[in-house]
This record gives structure tokens, sequence and C-alpha cells, in this order.
């Protein structure tokens, strides 16, 4: 089993070494690299090659947010993990705008952060259904007026099928979830959540399910049932 190559990035040489000892006690898990600020990230990256970067949102030079945006604008991207003391704030959801594949809090229990390396790893976001409305609710209001409209505009691109996908992806829904109430297989739903993400040059799921969020069609979908 090849491990998940990690890199931390946290200004707190406390909190990296807590990490290191957690982490680094998983079979799985390698650690590749250490960085106490985002300006180091970059250089750190093509060095280590990590699958992983575990990135604390608040660092004094270089943000783990503007980190984060610089590194998944490259085409080799590794996955993106904010570590934050706060469930919903403002650089919290521009992280995750930016390509981030989810968040954990810093007094997150160890096996959950674990399990959170672990899941990105394989593709997956690290956002529970409940953490996803509690996001949903924090963007409401935030903003220009303009956001909703260049969603629409961004979502127009999705024929019917891959919208009621969409939507799915917006509630928090696992693929099997999505599966069994569009009476598909999840063979199927993985395939238009690929096409999602292509035809509206996405990250991730979490990426969806905010564009779903901006554009109303949660809402839409509330008024109809």
């Amino acid at each position: 089993m090849t491990a998940i190559r990690l890199l931390l990035v946290d200004d707190d040489p406390l909190v990296r070494a807590g990490l290191s000892f957690m982490l680094g006690g998983a079979d799985d898990i390698e650690i590749v690299g250490e960085a106490a600020d985002g300006g180091e990230v970059e250089a750190l990256v093509d060095r280590t090659r990590p699958d992983v970067v575990l990135m604390d949102i608040r660092m004094p030079a270089v943000d783990g947010l503007t980190a984060t945006e610089r590194l998944r604008a490259r085409e080799d991207a590794p996955q993106v993990v904010v570590l934050t003391t706060f469930h919903a704030d403002d650089q919290v959801l521009r992280a995750l705008r930016a390509g981030a594949a989810g968040f954990v809090l810093k007094d997150t229990p160890p096996a959950e952060i674990i399990a959170a390396v672990r899941r990105v790893a394989a593709g997956d976001p690290v956002l529970s259904p409940a953490v996803t409305r509690q996001l949903m609710r924090h963007a409401a209001g935030t903003g220009p007026d303009t956001r909703r409209t260049r969603a629409r505009d961004r979502i127009a691109v999705l024929n019917d099928r891959e919208r009621e996908v969409a939507v799915a992806v917006g509630r928090g829904l696992a693929n099997a979830e999505i599966a069994t109430g569009l009476f598909m297989s999840v063979a199927t739903v993985k395939t238009h959540v690929s096409r999602i993400l292509a035809k509206l040059d996405l990250n991730n799921r979490v990426q969806i399910a905010l564009l779903a969020y901006d554009a109303g069609l949660l809402e839409e979908e509330r008024e109809e049932h």
C-alpha cells in the first residue's frame, strides 16, 4: 500500500509537533514536510510532492487562503484540507471556493483528522451534510448581488439530470444516497459529477455545492417540496 504523502503547514511549532506526532503514527500516512508560513508552501510542494496539504488558515505573512488559491491554480495541485478554529467564517468559505477539499477544526479528535486526510486522498470531500448546511447558511447574503446571476449563468450549461445531481451534491449527499434518490447507479452518479466538474471548470464537490447554493437551486428544491 502506498502511503499518503502529507505536508503540514502551521505557524505554531507546537501545533505542527502535535499534528506530526498524531498523524505520523498512522501506518498509511507519511509526513513529507512542514512549513511555518504559506509563502513556503509552493517550493515545498515542488520538492516533496505531497498528496494532501493540511493548511492552517491564519498565518502572519502569507495566510492559508492565499496559499490554497496559489496551489489549486496549479495543474498538479495536491488536495488541501484547511485547519481552522471556526466552523463557518468568511476565510473558510473563500478557501473552499478556491478549491480546498474541506476543513477540520483544530480541536477535532485525532482519529477524525486522520480519517479526513484519508478521505481527501481518496478523492472525497470532508464536509458532513450538517457542516455543509451551516456553511451555506453563513454564505447567505455574503458578497455582491451579482453572485447569484453569475452562478445561474454558469449552471445553465448543465442538462436537467446534471442539475439534479448538482442539487443533491449541494445537499451534502454521498454518491450512494444520490443514486438511490435519483434512481440511477452509483457509477452513473460519478459520471454525472465528473461531467459537472468539467463543464463548470471546478475542482471538487464542495465547489459544486457552493455554486448550487449561490445559484439558488437548493432554495428552489425546498419550495418544490
